[in-house]
């Protein structure tokens, strides 16, 4: 791979992304309003759907396949418990104490927003409400090594040094990514440091940082509906995620309200 190969963003294309972005974010703040004991993870998926299209926007995760797998069917991920990822919406009841990372996907102006969010459902265990803490800083951990000259597992090194220090665990299977006019383009963004590609970070660079940090192993399972990856000990997983941009100014990030 060579530097080139990274899409840098005009300053008037990122001013798009800051737009699609915030769409994004004002979802994930109405979804976090609806997260209730007794809830469906699908009445959230028709939510998010009604808000994209009221939006004039289209949902980015719809009909999106990676590799050989069957399209995505819904318009946001909701991970409940052990499920890290691309956890699918449907009748599944939220329960008091349950934990759900929900991800969203939006394109606006030939643009793609992305960002995540886990929430408590009702009263969580002193363990989730850690491991949501953690996640989250270690999010913003990484997100304040995002500037010109460092390089791109400075990032992946806060991240990891952060949840480790706490006693969790960072996914090794799933990783952060570049995004722009494609949910994702490069670079990888490994949440763990020692593998893949590092380059220097520069301005223009687009960036969606997210955290998968698990209460046990970082070890995955992935379901026979080929989307939802699971704990492979079934214990607790959490997911935050901004998109940022890299400018003259430090990070810049276009999701966050």
């Amino acid at each position: 791979m060579k530097p080139g190969m990274i899409v840098l963003k005009t300053r008037r294309e990122i001013e798009t992304m800051r737009v699609v972005n915030l769409i994004v974010a004002e979802i994930l703040d109405r979804l976090g309003e609806a997260v209730r004991p007794g809830t469906t993870t699908g009445e959230l998926d028709k939510l998010a759907d009604k808000m994209i299209f009221r939006a004039g926007a289209k949902a980015a995760f719809k009909g999106y396949r990676m590799r050989n797998q069957k399209p995505y069917p819904a318009a946001i991920c909701s991970s409940v418990n052990d499920e890290i990822v691309h956890g699918i919406p449907g009748p599944r009841i939220l329960k008091e104490g349950d934990i759900v990372g929900v991800d969203v996907g939006v394109i606006y102006k030939g643009f793609v927003g992305d960002a995540a969010r886990t929430y408590p459902v009702g009263e969580v265990s002193d363990q989730a409400k850690k491991l949501l803490k953690i996640t989250r800083e270690s999010l913003y951990k990484g997100i304040e090594q995002a500037v010109t000259g460092n390089r791109l597992q400075d990032i992946s090194a806060a991240v990891q040094g952060h949840v480790e220090t706490n006693g969790f665990a960072v996914v090794r299977d799933f990783v952060g990514h570049g995004i722009g006019r494609k949910m994702h383009e490069l670079p990888q963004i490994p949440n763990y440091t020692g593998v893949g590609w590092n380059p220097r970070l520069e301005v223009g660079m687009t960036l969606a940082l997210e955290p998968m940090v698990n209460e046990g192993t970082w070890r995955v399972k992935l379901l026979d509906d080929e989307w939802t990856a699971v704990t492979a000990d079934g214990k607790l997983s959490a997911h935050f995620e901004h998109s940022v941009a890299i400018t003259d100014n430090g990070p810049f990030v276009l999701s966050e309200p």
